[in-house]
C-alpha cells in the first residue's frame, strides 16, 4: 500500500443507547462485539488511518420520533416502536402534542412514503444530548483516544438529529430536510471530505437503519466511480431486529448489503481490512 494513500473511517453512531447493555435505551443485538472488534481494528492500522469520522445522534427528548411528540385521543402517549401514518395523523389515530403542527406532520408522513423511505417510527427516548446514552461505546471511546494521542490528531465527529421535526437515520442528510434548517440538508463538507480520500470504512449502528442510511446517501451523491472505493465492515455493524409486525430489518439490511455490494462496495471483516 502506498505511504501517502488516504485512508479514513467513518463509524456511525457507536452510542451507548446503541449496545446491547441492561441500561441503554435503544440496543441493537451484537453491538458491543461491533464495536470492540472496530476498536481492535484502530490499535492495529491506526498509523495507516488519515482521518476517523464519528457520527453522533443527537437527539432532544421531544422529537418526532419520540414518545413525547404524540398522544392519541386519551393523551396518552405512544409505545416504543408505533408505526405513524399520515392517516394516523389525519383520523386522530396519534396527534402531536401541539394542534398547530398537525398540517406539518401530515405532510412529513407523506413525504416519508413519496420517498420511499422507512414509516415515521416512535423510538424510546435516545441519544438524549447530555447523556450517558449520548456517549460513545466504552472500548471504541478508548481506542479513539488513543489514536488522538499517538498519532496527534483528532477525531472528526459529526452530530446530527438535533432538528425536532424530522429524522436524521443518514450522516448526510434527514429523512425529510427542513428547508428552515441547512443542518438537515446534504453535507456537502463531509461528502467532499470523503471523495477526497483513496479508501473509506465504515462501521457503525444499526446496519438497518443509520449505516443503511448514511452509505446510501454517500453511494447517490458521491458518483459511481468513487463508490468501489467503500469497504463495509460486516463484522462492525448490526441491524435493527424485526419489530412484531413491522418491517423486517435484519432481511432489509441483508438485501441492502448485496446491493451495495453489486455497486462495487467491498464486504469486508475488521481483521481483513488492510490486512
Amino acid at each position: 500500500m502506498k505511504k501517502n494513500l488516504k485512508v479514513h473511517l467513518v463509524i456511525i453512531d457507536p452510542q451507548k443507547d446503541f449496545m446491547d447493555d441492561p441500561d441503554s435505551a435503544l440496543p441493537v443485538a451484537g453491538a458491543n462485539a461491533d464495536m470492540k472488534r472496530v476498536a481492535v481494528m484502530i490499535d492495529r492500522i491506526g498509523h495507516k488511518l488519515e482521518d476517523i469520522h464519528v457520527t453522533l445522534d443527537s437527539h432532544r427528548v421531544i422529537d418526532v420520533g419520540h414518545p413525547g411528540m404524540w398522544r392519541n385521543s386519551d393523551g396518552r402517549t405512544p409505545g416504543p416502536f408505533t408505526m405513524i401514518s399520515a392517516d394516523d395523523i389525519k383520523n386522530g389515530i396519534w396527534a402531536p402534542r401541539d394542534p398547530a403542527l398537525t398540517k406539518r406532520m401530515v405532510a412529513y408522513a407523506n413525504a416519508l412514503e413519496a420517498g420511499g423511505k422507512y414509516p415515521l417510527m416512535v423510538w424510546p427516548e435516545h441519544c438524549i444530548i447530555g447523556t450517558p446514552g449520548h456517549n460513545a461505546q466504552t472500548d471504541l471511546m478508548a481506542a479513539l483516544v488513543r489514536w488522538e494521542r499517538k498519532h496527534f490528531a483528532n477525531v472528526d465527529y459529526v452530530v446530527k438529529g438535533t432538528n425536532t421535526f424530522t429524522e436524521h437515520y443518514g450522516a448526510l442528510m434527514a429523512e425529510v430536510p427542513d428547508p428552515s434548517d441547512p443542518g438537515t440538508g446534504l453535507n456537502t463538507a463531509f461528502l467532499d471530505v470523503l471523495a477526497d480520500a483513496d479508501i473509506v470504512a465504515v462501521a457503525g449502528e444499526a446496519l438497518s437503519h443509520c449505516v443503511k442510511s448514511t452509505v446510501s446517501q454517500i453511494a447517490e451523491n458521491i458518483g459511481a466511480d468513487q463508490v468501489k472505493k467503500f469497504h463495509i465492515l460486516i463484522d462492525g455493524s448490526s441491524p435493527v431486529s424485526k419489530v412484531g409486525n413491522g418491517p423486517d430489518f435484519p432481511a432489509i439490511a441483508a438485501a441492502w448489503l448485496r446491493d451495495m455490494e453489486a455497486q462495487g462496495m467491498k464486504l469486508v471483516k475488521s481483521d481483513e481490512f488492510l490486512a
